[in-house]
């Protein structure tokens, strides 16, 4: 069974944004979708290993910025490689501003946003599917999307090459982090960006 297979579907990438009491925060995620036009609903799923997950989960609203192919990599370190529970993402953050709920959204790098407002909740384990009615809307710029295989191909660094040493480690996929190690644990997560094991590859260097 060839796992990259799941590399061909076409994902889009999306900065998912919530908050409550005060707290404000944001992750990326790659799965949201319309799923009724009349009412208007979107579907999405987080990763429950983030903070962002609880904002939602606990508030019931949230945003979606959609990303651009005129994102940087920036962007993805700021809202993938360090965690809501650590560190404040919006504190100094300027490239955002308020929606009508109160939520920040993702000004540059984007080209749209959604707010939304949670229907139900579906535990899927190492997941959450929140499904939420549309509550407002705009688009930001016509830059088109970045899709995930736009990231892999034109936004994500590609590794530096080194002399062949025979060592083998495990890199993810979405973020490049590396492990160590002849065999990768089943159970292992991403520390970077919650991804798991099915999301690594083999690497001989």
């Amino acid at each position: 069974m060839d796992k990259k297979a799941m590399y061909k579907l076409t994902y889009g990438l999306f900065v998912l944004t919530a908050g409550k009491d005060g707290k404000d925060s944001g992750c990326i995620i790659n799965t949201a979708q319309q799923v009724t036009s009349e009412p208007n609903r979107i579907s999405i799923a987080v990763n429950k290993a983030n903070y962002t997950h609880d904002l939602v989960k606990e508030s019931g609203r949230f945003n979606i910025s959609t990303i651009s192919e005129a994102a940087s990599f920036d962007l993805f370190k700021h809202f993938g490689f360090q965690s809501g529970r650590d560190v404040d993402k919006f504190a100094g953050y300027t490239e955002c501003k308020r929606s009508a709920n109160g939520l920040y959204y993702v000004t540059a790098g984007t080209n749209s946003y959604i707010s939304a407002a949670v229907e139900q909740a579906v535990d899927l384990g190492s997941h959450t599917l929140f499904i939420a009615s549309v509550e407002d809307m705009e688009v930001l710029s016509d830059t088109a999307s970045a899709t995930y295989e736009y990231y892999q191909s034109a936004i994500k660094p590609k590794p530096a090459q080194t002399a062949q040493t025979g060592k083998i480690v495990w890199r993810c996929t979405v973020c490049g982090y590396v492990y160590e190690g002849e065999e990768l644990p089943a159970d292992f997560i991403c520390p970077l960006c919650k991804h798991p094991a099915s999301d690594f590859e083999k690497v001989i260097l």
